[in-house]
C-alpha cells in the first residue's frame, strides 16, 4: 500500500506542481545543526485545543473558582465597607440613569442589582462595578426614543425596547468573550476613547441643564449644538426647579472641593474625608428629599416643582424580554455603537486599575461578565449596562478586597428596591439631574492630559478634537465612528508609506564615569558590573548600526560610515507585508540605483537592444565611475515578524531586477535577526538562504560564517574550567595599554573566533570546533541556511568575506566577473 508521501508525490505530478527537496530533519548531531522547516501539521497541531486546554477554559469561564476557597474574615470586611459604600452610591446614580435613557427611575434600580449580583461570578477584576452608566445610558434613551417615533404603540412600554437592546447586545458580546476574541478591542485606540468620553460628558450635561432649570418647550434629545442653544434662549422660562437643581450642584462641588481641601490639611484623617467626599451624591439627595417633602408634603398631586413621585415597590416589571421584527428593526443600526459602547468602556477602566492594583485581567472573559449580565438583566426589568468609572473609582479607594463585595452592594440595592420606594417619592428631577451633570464632569478629558497627547503624537491630538465636534454637532454615535475611521486611516496610511533606513556602521567604547570599559584590567567593582572575569565580554570597541541620515536622533556630528563598498544595510520599520511592501522595496531599489553603478556598461551591444526605460547615460555624459557596483544586500528583519505571498513575490522581482543591474554578477541578499520559522520558510521556498548559482561556479567556493554557542551554557563544569584557565591567563598577561588608548586599526569588522566559525566548504563547518576539546560549541542557526544570520555584525562579516574572496579570484586571473566600463 503506498504511504503517504507517495500519494502526495504522485497527486502532485498529476496537478503539475514541482515539489521542493525535502528537508533534513532538525536535529543535532556531531556539533552540526540542520534546521528543519514548519509544517502545516505542526501548525494544526498548535492551533488544535487539546483536553487540558479545553478544561482550563472552561475554568476560566468562573474565575471566582480559583480564589473563593481563600476567602476569609479580613478580605470580608473591606469587601463589606466597599459593598456598602458602593450601594449607597449606585442607588441615586441608577435612578438619575435611567431617566437618562428615558425610563422610569425603578429600572435604574433593576439594573444596578443585577449588575453588581451577576458581575462577580465571572470577574477577572475586583475593582469594576457593572451597572448603569451615563454613555450607555444616553445611547439607550436615543434609541428608545427613535424606536417610540417609528412604533408609538411602545410609548406607554419604552422599557420593552431598552430590554431587548440589552439582550440582542449582550449576546453579541457575549459571543465574542466565548470565542476569546478580546483582543478584538486593542482595534479601538485610547484617544478615540478619551473623544468620545469627552464629547459624551459634554453631551449628557448639556442635556441635562434644561431638567435642572426647569426649561421646557423643546427636544433634549436633538444634537448638542441645538439643546445649548435652545437651553440660552429660553433661559427667561426658568422656574423654582433651577432652584433644586443648581444650588445642589453647588453643594456637591463645594463637598468634593472642601473634602479634597481636608485631606492634605489633615492627612491622618484621610480616610475619614474620602468617605465623605464619596457618599456626597446620597447626602444631596436626602437633604433636597427632605426640603422637597416639607415643600410639596401637602400637595402631592401638585408639587411645587417637578419630582419622582411613584416608584413601584419590587420587581414589578419582571418579564420575558419581548423580542419581535419590529423591535430590532428600531435599533439594528444603532446596535454596533452600542456593543462598542460596553466594550471600550468596561474594558479601559478594568485595564486601568488593574494596573494600578497590580493585577491583569482577561479582556475576553470580562465580555462574558458584560455579557451575561446583559442577556439575564432584563428578564428582571434591566436595560444595557457596563463598567462605571466613577463607581469602580469609589470602590477600589474604599479598599475592596475580591468580587464578592457585589454581592454586599446588591444587598443594599435590594432593600432600596422592597424599603425605599415611599421616599423616591419626593425625590426633586432637578436634583437628580444635577448628580448626573456633577459625575459625567469627571469623564472630560483634562488640558495636561491633552498635554501629553501631544507630547506624543499631535495628530491625534487634532484626531481627539474632531471625534469631540462631531459629537457635538451629530451625535455620539457618529463620533464613535469618526474617531475610530480616522485612526485607522492614519495606521492604514503609515503602514502603507513606510519605508525603512539604511544602516551604517559605527565603532564605540562604553565608558563607566571616565574610563572606558574593555581597555584595561583594572577592577570595576563598585557597580558589580564589570570586573576581570567578565572582561572578555567587553571590548575595547564593538560595532553598532545607526541609520546614515541619523533620522533615530543620533548624534549627527558622528561620521556613519558605509558597510563596505557596494554592500547595504537595509531594516524594515513597520513589518514587512503586502500594504507596505511595494513602498519599501521602491525606496530601497531607488537608494540603490542613486548610490551604486552598473557592473558592466556594455550589456546591449547595439543602442536598439537597449529597454525604453533604461536608455542609458546621456549624450557627452560618462558614467559616474567614483561609485561602486553592487555587491550584497542585508536585510535586517528584527522588526519583521511574518511575510505574505505578496511581500516575497515583490522581493523575488526585486532580486531580479537587482540581477539584471549586477549582470554577469549576482547580488547576494542576507538576512539577519530572522524571528519566525514561517519567515524563513517563505524565503527559502523563494530561493533565498543560500548562494545563487553562478554561471561561473564561484558558488562552490561560497565562505559561510555561522555563530556558534556553548552547549553547557555559563554554569557547566568545561565552562568553568575554561574561565580558571582565563584567569590564571590574566595573572600572566602583562599590563595592558592605559585608558584611552585604543586601537581602531581594523576598520572593516573580522569574523570573532569566540562567536562565529569561517569554513571554505559547507563539509567542513564543524571540523575545527572538533578539535582541540572544543566539541561543547554547536551553531545556533542551521547550517544549510548560510545567509541566514543571528545578527547584522555576522550578516556583515560574511558579506564581506565572501565579496573579498571573490575580488581574490579575479585579481588571480578567475572567472571574468570584473567590471568594464
Amino acid at each position: 500500500m503506498p504511504s503517504t508521501r507517495q500519494i502526495g508525490q504522485n497527486l502532485a505530478k498529476v496537478l503539475g506542481i514541482k515539489l521542493e527537496d525535502p528537508e533534513i530533519d532538525g536535529v543535532t548531531r556531531g556539533n552540526t545543526f540542520v534546521e528543519q522547516q514548519p509544517t502545516s501539521a505542526e501548525w494544526l497541531v498548535e492551533i488544535t485545543p487539546s483536553g487540558r486546554d479545553i478544561i482550563n477554559y472552561l475554568k476560566s469561564l468562573f474565575p471566582f473558582l480559583f480564589w473563593i476557597r481563600f476567602y476569609n474574615l479580613q478580605w470580608f470586611i473591606g469587601d463589606l465597607v466597599a459593598g456598602i459604600t458602593i450601594g449607597a452610591v449606585v442607588v441615586p446614580q441608577g435612578m438619575a440613569y435611567a431617566k437618562l435613557a428615558n425610563l422610569p427611575v425603578e429600572f435604574g434600580l433593576y439594573s444596578s442589582f443585577m449588575g453588581v449580583l451577576l458581575y462577580w461570578f465571572f470577574a477577572t477584576s475586583k475593582d469594576i462595578t457593572i451597572g448603569p452608566v451615563a454613555v450607555v445610558s444616553t445611547v439607550t434613551g436615543t434609541v428608545v426614543a427613535n424606536a417610540i417615533k417609528e412604533f408609538p404603540e411602545y410609548a406607554d412600554t419604552p422599557w420593552v425596547i431598552a430590554s431587548a437592546l440589552a439582550l440582542i447586545s449582550g449576546a453579541i458580546v457575549l459571543f465574542i468573550g466565548l470565542i476569546r476574541c478580546g483582543w478584538i478591542v486593542e482595534l479601538i485606540p485610547l484617544v478615540s476613547l478619551a473623544a468620545f468620553m469627552t464629547g459624551s460628558a459634554i453631551n449628557i450635561a448639556a442635556g441635562q441643564v434644561p431638567t435642572m432649570m426647569g426649561i421646557t418647550g423643546f427636544s433634549t434629545r436633538d444634537s448638542t449644538y441645538l439643546v445649548i442653544i435652545n437651553t440660552l434662549k429660553n433661559l427667561g422660562k426658568t422656574d423654582l426647579n433651577a432652584a433644586m437643581g443648581l444650588t445642589a450642584l453647588t453643594t456637591l462641588y463645594l463637598i468634593r472641593f472642601s473634602c479634597t481641601w481636608a485631606a492634605k490639611k489633615f492627612p491622618s484623617h484621610h480616610k475619614l474625608f474620602f468617605f465623605l467626599s464619596t457618599l456626597r451624591a446620597v447626602f444631596v439627595i436626602l437633604l433636597y428629599t427632605m426640603i422637597s417633602w416639607l415643600a410639596n408634603m401637602n400637595r402631592r398631586e401638585k408639587p411645587a416643582f417637578a419630582i419622582l413621585k411613584d416608584v413601584p415597590r419590587g420587581f414589578q416589571h419582571a418579564a420575558v424580554p419581548t423580542i419581535n421584527s419590529n423591535i430590532i428593526r428600531s435599533f439594528v443600526s444603532d446596535l454596533p455603537a452600542t456593543v462598542i459602547v460596553l466594550l471600550i468602556e468596561h474594558i479601559a477602566i478594568s485595564k486601568s486599575f488593574g494596573r494600578v492594583n497590580n493585577y491583569t485581567i482577561n479582556p475576553s472573559q470580562e465580555m462574558v461578565a458584560i455579557g451575561v449580565t446583559n442577556v439575564l438583566a432584563p428578564f428582571l426589568g434591566g436595560f444595557p449596562s457596563t463598567g462605571s468609572f466613577s463607581r469602580t473609582a469609589i470602590k477600589s479607594k474604599a479598599g475592596v478586597r475580591t468580587p464578592f463585595a457585589g454581592v454586599i452592594t446588591a444587598v443594599i440595592v435590594l432593600l432600596a428596591i422592597y424599603a425605599l420606594t415611599a421616599v423616591f417619592f419626593y425625590i426633586p428631577s432637578a436634583s437628580l439631574s444635577a448628580v448626573i451633570i456633577h459625575a459625567v464632569g469627571d469623564l472630560i478629558t483634562p488640558p495636561n492630559t491633552l498635554y501629553k497627547f501631544w507630547r506624543v503624537s499631535p495628530l491625534e491630538v487634532l484626531i481627539f478634537f474632531v471625534g469631540v465636534f462631531v459629537t457635538v454637532f451629530s451625535t455620539i454615535e457618529d463620533g464613535i465612528y469618526a474617531t475610530i475611521c480616522i485612526s485607522f486611516a492614519v495606521f492604514l496610511f503609515r503602514v502603507l508609506k513606510s519605508r525603512g533606513r539604511f544602516l551604517g556602521r559605527v565603532q564605540v567604547h562604553s565608558v563607566l564615569g571616565d574610563h572606558l570599559v574593555g581597555n584595561d584590567n583594572n577592577l570595576i567593582g563598585e557597580y558589580g558590573t564589570f570586573n576581570i572575569s567578565d572582561s572578555s565580554l567587553s571590548p575595547p570597541t564593538r560595532n553598532v548600526f545607526l541609520p546614515i541620515d541619523h533620522g533615530d536622533g543620533s548624534n549627527p556630528e558622528i561620521e556613519v560610515s558605509s558597510p563596505y563598498p557596494g554592500i547595504f544595510i537595509y531594516r524594515f520599520s513597520e513589518g514587512f507585508n503586502y500594504p507596505s511592501a511595494s513602498h519599501t522595496l521602491d525606496y530601497l531599489g531607488s537608494h540603490i540605483f542613486a548610490h551604486t553603478r552598473r557592473t558592466r556598461t556594455d550589456t546591449y551591444a547595439r543602442p536598439g537592444d537597449r529597454p525604453w526605460n533604461d536608455p542609458g547615460t546621456k549624450k557627452n555624459q560618462e558614467e559616474n565611475t567614483s561609485l561602486p557596483t553592487l555587491k550584497a544586500i542585508i536585510l535586517d528583519f528584527s522588526s519583521v515578524n511574518n511575510v505574505d505571498v505578496t511581500s516575497v513575490q515583490q522581493l523575488i522581482d526585486v532580486r531580479n531586477q537587482l540581477d539584471r543591474y549586477t549582470t554577469p554578477d549576482v547580488v547576494d541578499w542576507h538576512f539577519a535577526c530572522i524571528n519566525n520559522r514561517w519567515t524563513k520558510r517563505a524565503l527559502v521556498s523563494a530561493g533565498f538562504g543560500y548562494p545563487t548559482p553562478r554561471p561561473d561556479g564561484l558558488h562552490s567556493r561560497w565562505k559561510p560564517i555561522f555563530s556558534v554557542a556553548e552547549i553547557g551554557g555559563p554554569e557547566s563544569a568545561a565552562e568553568q574550567a575554561e574561565q580558571e584557565a582565563n584567569e590564571k591567563e590574566t595573572e600572566l598577561r602583562p599590563t595592558l595599554s592605559k585608558p584611552g588608548s585604543v586601537d581602531q586599526s581594523n576598520d572593516t569588522p573580522g569574523p570573532s573566533s569566540a562567536s562565529s566559525i569561517t569554513q571554505p566548504a559547507l563539509k567542513n563547518k564543524v571540523a575545527d570546533l572538533v578539535r582541540n576539546g572544543e566539541s561543547r560549541r554547536v551553531a545556533v542557526h542551521g547550517l544549510n541556511r548560510p545567509l541566514f544570520h543571528i545578527d547584522l555584525t555576522s550578516a556583515l562579516q560574511s558579506a564581506i568575506a565572501n565579496v573579498k574572496a571573490r575580488d581574490e579570484v579575479e585579481a588571480s586571473g578567475g572567472p571574468d566577473i570584473g567590471v568594464t566600463v
